[in-house]
């Protein structure tokens, strides 16, 4: 039985959340690892190391340790777990958590193994794993243990989840590398093309969150950034419109909707007329996107929803399992060594 003190670690590419039963989201933080280049030392995680993204000098590297959903630095990831279930639990240096972390999809049975092999090592005395679209459709508030078909979309930084569920399991699913970074790159590679501007990863993920859309907008917003102009090597401000974010999205979002396509005629007949009956559930921060649902609903013709709190269904339907293991506690799996 699990205790009031075992955590959930919704271990994302763009941001880390930990919930502890009884408690809710205790922790939301950029997954950002600020690091010393000649030591490999950490000198800022988090928020901390957020800030410093595109300015650090040249000593000082701060990076995503997980990349498209999966471990891109071992060591980091580690250090950096270890970072924030010190920052949860406090300085009890006996007590080890057990815990639960959400995996994608589609990672493979070693990508599983070395996930609980970093818990084991940042300090967990026993890890256990989900499927990251089952607990966003717990989080979204969606009975996933019912003999009827459910659609989640799960958009999040580095990769997007798609997967139809029904009695407790993904029944066909697929995870796609279009998702929040991919929108970045879009915009960026937009304002390179249509205004000369090199434009800085922040800057693009500003313009994405503040004025960023999948369809025109009845208010149209505008932004001003700043970059370097390829014309003359000098700093250079612009006025970007709500429009111009449109134009700059729709081919990831054309690529996005082909997937979902895709896995839709991949779905066992009665589950998909299920599904065109419920209506699909987007869950994930880059689900936030202004227009993301109602272009889902144009292209499918099937509804579309964003579910409350997108960003921490992960985190919020793992924690449901802590409070409720007679119910959903067959959805968690038991983690093994490498």
């Amino acid at each position: 039985m699990f205790g009031s003190d075992d955590i959930a670690i919704d271990l994302g590419t763009a941001s880390v959340l930990c919930v502890i039963k009884g408690k809710g989201i205790v922790l939301r933080e950029p997954a950002v690892v600020a690091v010393d280049k000649a030591t490999r030392g950490i000198l800022a995680v988090g928020e901390d190391a957020q800030r410093m993204l595109g300015r650090t000098p040249a000593g000082i590297l701060a990076i995503r340790p997980l990349k498209e959903g999966v471990i891109g630095d071992y060591d980091l990831t580690e250090k950096m777990l270890r970072y924030f279930m010190r920052k949860v639990v406090g300085k009890r240096t006996l007590f080890r958590p057990r815990t639960v972390v959400c995996v994608p999809g589609g990672v493979t049975e070693f990508e599983r193994r070395s996930m609980v092999d970093i818990l084991l090592d940042a300090g967990a005395r026993k890890a256990q794993l989900v499927d990251e679209p089952l607990a966003a459709a717990v989080g979204a508030g969606l009975d996933v243990t019912q003999a009827y078909g459910t659609m989640v979309l799960d958009v999040g930084g580095g990769t997007a989840d798609l997967a139809v569920l029904s009695l407790g399991r993904v029944i066909v699913g697929n995870t796609v590398k279009i998702a929040g970074d991919r929108f970045d790159e879009a915009i960026t590679r937009y304002v390179r093309r249509k205004h000369n501007l090199m434009i800085g990863e922040r800057t693009a993920e500003e313009l994405k969150i503040t004025i960023g859309a999948a369809m025109t907008r009845g208010d149209k917003l505008t932004m001003e950034a700043t970059g370097r102009s390829l014309i003359t090597g000098l700093p250079k401000t612009i006025s970007l419109g709500s429009d111009e974010m449109v134009e700059a999205l729709d081919e990831p979002l054309q690529e996005f909707i082909e997937n979902v396509h895709a896995l839709l005629e991949r779905t066992p007949p009665e589950l998909a007329a299920d599904i065109f009956e419920r209506g699909i559930t987007m869950t994930g921060g880059a689900s936030q996107l202004f227009g993301f649902d109602q272009y889902i609903t144009k292209y499918l013709k099937v509804s579309c929803r964003v579910a409350e709190d997108p960003e921490g269904c992960v985190a919020i339907g793992m924690g449901r399992m802590l409070e409720d293991k007679d119910a959903l506690g067959g959805l968690l799996s038991e983690g093994k060594r490498r």
